[in-house]
């Protein structure tokens, strides 16, 4: 989930890495570098590779209609939030599936995080457990007992910030809550941008930090957690990795490091993070101009998701403005930031393969080509063996500053492609939105929440968030 929080982030001189404690005048003013966004006709029209999959052949449509469902609330879900430039995002709902095929949803309201339990046709089965003084949905995991939540909770420091934490609700009740930042380990996490996996024995938690102390104090990074099946903290991860994260990607792996990816500002890009954090030597995905929402929204809750293959490649999807040109700053006396030209005004829907947990890919694969239309919400899923379904939402007569886009909304898109990034369906347009995280049952029907409305991109959100008491649960069945 992006917020408001993140505006006085943005505003933030202090936002750079701190991972060799670098001098206090090492401390970038943003303003100097953000640059003035063209016009969309100065967006040079895509061709070529970069639309590499434009004119491919395409199968017989199935349907690609989602079934509905819809479940009551409990209290009001405040179902906008404010990005950067206070631009209209959905609020993060997330969705798993339990081992028995059961699901949960997680969501925001004024008294906590909720936890909606449902069967596995999407209805509800019971009474919402609420996580008290929880903040933000930063991650879930579904158990047949009952779930994992990652989120945020008050705490003192010197930045008056709340910190990450993992709670575990078995039968109903709270079996643990374990903190991931504090002041032992000087840091904060005023907003999460996070996701929370598990691999059957130990929970990795990855997710924005504030130094507040040490050597990282005032800058802004990520962090990777392991944690037990009982709550304690486990060896690996790190304290310090991409700065600033403005997208974090995680999937769990039975031995060995988890697969991560982040959007870097500083490097300007998406990177490779498995077992690394920091980016200085990681694999490029692609190069993008990265900073203050310009990358396209967060993972998972607005841009991309990971998913794994039967063979162990992986794909992500993302919005993109491409990179026209890519080089190291030479202002920056550290030679690791980039400056990064972007190919176009506005964000197109890319999809980038990698051949293991460690690689970059080749080139991404772009599945849009409209200079003119912004794309945001891109979101990706395992359709059936052998497909992928791809998903986002289109804003015509895009109007673009500083990174970000208004417009007037169009839809929400489906398309299948396969494990190369050709087509395999035509485009359909479906009023089922996608505002977070997508579960993928045993039987392969993917399953989401959200809230049924009309999205309005055309004005920046600047007062309190709509609400709403009704969830629909989505599911689509390959």
């Amino acid at each position: 989930m992006t917020s408001a929080r993140r505006t006085s982030r943005d505003a933030d001189t202090s936002r750079d890495t701190a991972r060799d404690a670098p001098r206090a005048d090492h401390r970038r003013v943003r303003a100097a570098r953000r640059p003035v966004v063209a016009a969309l006709s100065a967006a040079a029209a895509l061709a070529g590779a970069w639309y590499a999959t434009a004119g491919a052949a395409t199968t017989p449509a199935p349907a690609l209609a989602p079934t509905t469902t819809a479940v009551t609330l409990s209290a009001k879900f405040p179902y906008l939030s404010a990005g950067y430039n206070n631009t209209r995002e959905w609020t993060r709902t997330a969705t798993a599936v339990a081992p028995n095929g059961t699901l949960r949803v997680a969501w925001p309201a004024s008294d906590g995080v909720h936890v909606t339990p449902l069967t596995s046709a999407g209805k509800r089965s019971g009474a919402d457990t609420v996580v008290k003084g929880a903040k933000e949905v930063g991650g879930l995991v579904a158990h047949n007992d009952g779930f994992a939540l990652l989120t945020r909770v008050a705490d003192t420091n010197k930045w008056k910030e709340t910190a990450a934490v993992i709670v575990r609700y078995t039968n109903g009740k709270q079996t643990f809550r374990t903190k991931l930042t504090g002041t032992a380990s000087h840091d904060t996490s005023p907003t999460l941008d996070g996701q929370l996996t598990w691999n059957g024995s130990k929970y990795g938690a990855y997710f924005v930090v504030h130094g507040a102390g040490g050597f990282a104090d005032g800058h802004f990074g990520d962090k990777l957690s392991y944690v037990s099946a009982k709550g304690a903290k486990l060896s690996g991860g790190w304290g310090w990795g991409c700065s600033h994260n403005e997208g974090i990607a995680l999937h769990a792996e039975t031995t060995g490091d988890f697969t991560s990816l982040c959007f870097d500002d500083w490097r300007s890009g998406l990177f490779v993070s498995t077992g690394i954090g920091a980016p200085d030597v990681a694999p490029v995905v692609q190069r993008e101009q990265c900073w203050a929402g310009y990358c396209g929204g967060t993972f998972p809750g607005r841009t991309g998701d990971l998913v794994k293959s039967s063979t162990g490649r992986y794909v992500t999807a993302f919005a993109s403005r491409g990179a026209a040109s890519a080089k190291k700053n030479p202002d920056d006396s550290s030679g690791r930031g980039w400056t990064v030209k972007p190919k176009t005004g506005t964000h197109q829907v890319a999809v980038a393969f990698l051949k293991n947990r460690n690689s970059g890919p080749g080139k991404a694969v772009y599945l849009t080509n409209a200079p003119g239309t912004e794309h945001v919400d891109v979101h990706v899923a395992p359709y059936g063996k052998d497909r992928l379904l791809v998903a986002w939402e289109s804003l015509k007569n895009a109007q673009c500053a500083s990174g970000t886009c208004t417009g007037t909304f169009t839809g929400t898109h489906l398309r299948l492609i396969d494990w190369n990034g050709a087509f395999q369906s035509a485009d359909k347009v479906v009023s089922a939105r996608i505002s977070g995280d997508i579960a993928v049952q045993k039987d392969g029907t993917l399953t989401w929440a959200y809230v049924p409305v009309t999205p309005i991109y055309a004005k920046p959100l600047t007062g309190a968030s709509p609400a709403s008491t009704i969830l629909r649960i989505a599911r689509l069945k390959p």
